[in-house]
């Protein structure tokens, strides 16, 4: 028992070989498998994607607010992605606070911790087994999301090409190795949210905040994500990082951003899991049981530890260059509008000659004070100059769009219907398709 009191390095005692981190593995294991907040998730993750498959082919709306969410009735690549997009921003933080915020704290709750530790096992073998146990049901339920999400998509809308954020077709089977790649970039930030999950875990020693923390944490970095026009902060929040596959579906491919918030994934699993294992091996677990008055102590001094840091990063909200400028935005901009309007004009039977190019002259700027930045205050006039013959060369078309710029680069470009038609129209078969230029999604690299 002396080996359990604080200071004693019990990783130094291994009594048997029946014990290990294997052991503690499979034992976290078959724990979290029989549990009943890990079979609902599993089931929400394979039946909440034909859930949503099936209202979107129950009704003609669309979620426009999300990338490429316009395009889920032309395509089932598009449902993957929106799928995707969701799980980025509530999904991921909440299964990580279910399976891993409970992990640690239900040992001090049910007082086993000097049960466990007494056994074969040494303080870093549960510790690493324990996580190991999470971070494995992690990765599955994203698997899980992936392959139901894929299926739903193509059950209920099909595999037709994909519209990518250039205004290209994508063809089937290259919209779906995209799309799996998506998903798999996704799994590093999970694990860092399931660190994340770990270290409220042990910290507070509080099953509540161990689940909610992490979808606490992933609420302040979308409201961070909102404020401020420097690319620092932006590459240092974790919870961006599930928005950077973005990259992946424009006609020049970039990957600068998708890399780096990759390595900073890794850099916040490496920073909770370490602050987690230093306290896990100073705990004192042969003194007498924290009262429940106290056991919130620790509580508080985890919040107002996060707090801190959350203020650290939003001191960071404007530094670093500033990549959402006008230019960068009509560079993007003007060659989806090209590409777009050929997909429309081909959409309604009239002939394309390969390689057409219309002739764009695009202005952009914002409506506040601030002439760069991420917003929604964003104006981009696209005027059109079509041949014609006569004393007047060209006749100039201007189009209006109302543009809203994310701190990723990506963007959403509205048209009122007087300038683009409506949302729908009728294709040279007759059938009711999306309009191309309706809503137009885009986005540019921001390295």
């Amino acid at each position: 028992m002396s080996a359990l009191a604080h200071g004693v390095p019990v990783a130094e005692r291994r009594p048997s070989s029946s014990g290990g981190i294997g052991h503690v593995f499979r034992a976290e294991r078959r724990k979290l498998a029989v549990q009943a907040p890990a079979r609902l998730l599993a089931l929400a993750c394979l039946l909440g994607p034909f859930a949503f498959g099936a209202i979107l082919g129950l009704q003609s709306g669309v979620p426009a607010d999300t990338l490429l969410g316009v395009w889920v009735h032309g395509s089932g690549f598009a449902v993957a992605l929106v799928v995707l997009g969701f799980c980025g921003q509530w999904g991921f933080p909440v299964i990580a606070g279910v399976l891993a915020g409970d992990l640690f704290a239900s040992e001090d709750r049910h007082g086993t911790w000097k049960t466990v530790l007494t056994r074969a096992c040494t303080r870093r073998d549960v510790f690493v087994g324990k996580v190991l146990a999470a971070s494995m049901f992690a990765t599955v339920m994203v698997v899980l999301a992936a392959i139901s999400s894929l299926a739903a998509g193509l059950v209920f809308t099909g595999d037709q090409a994909l519209v990518s954020l250039s205004g290209t077709l994508i063809a089937p089977g290259k919209a779906l190795a995209l799309v799996l790649a998506s998903w798999l970039v996704s799994v590093p930030p999970m694990l860092a949210f399931v660190s994340l999950a770990v270290l409220f875990s042990v910290a507070t020693r509080n099953g509540i905040m161990g689940v909610l923390g992490p979808v606490l944490v992933a609420l302040a970095m979308q409201l961070l994500a909102l404020v401020g026009s420097g690319s620092w902060e932006h590459f240092l929040l974790v919870g961006n990082a599930f928005s950077d596959w973005d990259g992946l579906f424009v006609a020049h491919p970039f990957l600068g951003p998708l890399v780096l918030q990759t390595a900073v994934s890794a850099g916040w699993i490496a920073a909770c899991l370490w602050g987690s294992w230093l306290l896990v091996r100073r705990r004192d677990f042969a003194g007498p049981p924290v009262s429940r008055r106290a056991g919130w102590v620790m509580p508080v001094r985890a919040v107002l530890g996060t707090a801190v840091v959350l203020a650290a990063l939003g001191a960071l909200t404007s530094a670093g260059p500033n990549p959402i400028t006008p230019r960068n935005l009509q560079t993007s901009l003007t060659p989806t509008f090209n590409n777009l309007t050929l997909l429309q004009q081909r959409e309604l039977g009239r002939p394309v000659p390969s390689g057409a190019r219309l002739d764009i002259l695009n202005s952009c700027s914002r409506r506040s004070g601030t002439a760069a930045g991420p917003g929604d205050d964003w104006t981009c006039t696209l005027t059109v100059l079509i041949p014609q013959p006569g004393a007047m060369p060209f006749q100039q078309v201007p189009v209006t769009y109302d543009v809203s710029v994310k701190s990723n680069g990506c963007y959403k470009a509205e048209a009122p219907p007087s300038f683009v038609g409506q949302q729908m129209m009728r294709d040279a078969q007759g059938r009711n398709v999306v309009n191309p230029l309706f809503t137009i999604y885009g986005c540019f690299n921001t390295l």
